[in-house]
């Protein structure tokens, strides 16, 4: 059956190699990207796939949170149902590491950016579709100031911070929905992949990055992950794991997901 699926951050790296396979099955891809010339390039690229699915393309800036209102409407315009939605957009170091709203990239981009995106799709979600939010196996417990753009950390603090915030605002959110909502789940899709923000940070070539979109993949389609909603899935060790702690205490949890909330407001 042919899903249709959204993967941010689709224009090079686990997503793209994601969006490759999931068109590759005949799936409905929207390819999402902040370069109109490269989203543009790539889908012809991919429309010559064999046995390719069906092509769309969504410019969008994430560190802006009205991009991310654009995106979900332009979506929401042509969609009436999405299947998945697959948060993989992320950022490790930028130039400008504060964004026009005050935000550090790395929070705008990686946690509040998918949850505004998730809340705005969600009825185009509905129960039976499903949310992959990618994760990392940096993770380091969050400082509030520092998500509401008060505080200025490091690239590497920044980065752990804003996926343990992410991983926790899925469990959150998957909770409070219960099976009112998609499945929800949060993903180390593998470390040191050989994705342009792996050798930007690193400076090293990193890994397969097919590794990472095959757990997308299978996060997308497979039963394996029907009731996966407020897991955890460390690719490295190719399993389902307990998060970092601060991910299973309810009351921090709810906490992060308020300040993104105020942030938002």
């Amino acid at each position: 059956m042919q899903k249709t699926i959204l993967i941010t951050g689709s224009t090079d790296g686990i997503g793209l190699e994601t969006a490759k396979m999931l068109t590759s099955m005949g799936h409905h891809v929207l390819l999402h990207g902040r370069n109109q010339k490269k989203l543009e390039q790539l889908q012809k690229t991919l429309l010559e796939l064999k046995g390719g699915g069906r092509i769309e393309i969504y410019m969008a800036d994430l560190s802006l949170m009205d991009n991310v209102e654009a995106l979900a409407k332009a979506v929401a315009e042509k969609h009436s149902k999405l299947d998945v939605l697959i948060n993989n957009a992320g950022v490790y170091n930028a130039p400008a590491p504060v964004t026009q709203e005050g935000l550090d990239i790395r929070f705008a981009v990686n946690t509040i950016a998918p949850y505004l995106l998730t809340q705005r799709l969600l009825s185009l979600l509905g129960t039976s579709g499903r949310v992959i939010n990618l994760s990392s196996a940096a993770q380091s417990t969050v400082q509030a100031e520092a998500l509401a753009g008060r505080v200025k950390l490091s690239d590497g603090a920044a980065y752990a911070q804003s996926k343990l915030a992410l991983t926790m605002w899925s469990r959150s959110l998957a909770v409070s929905l219960e099976d009112r909502g998609p499945m929800i789940v949060a993903i180390n899709p593998g470390s040191m992949l050989g994705s342009k923000m792996v050798k930007q940070a690193f400076g090293v070539a990193g890994g397969d990055i097919r590794i990472g979109a095959e757990i997308l993949t299978r996060a997308a389609l497979t039963d394996e992950f029907k009731t996966a909603s407020g897991k955890y899935f460390d690719n490295d060790l190719g399993q389902f794991v307990s998060p970092h702690h601060d991910a299973l205490d309810t009351q921090k949890c709810q906490d992060i997901v308020r300040v993104i909330e105020t942030v938002l407001a």
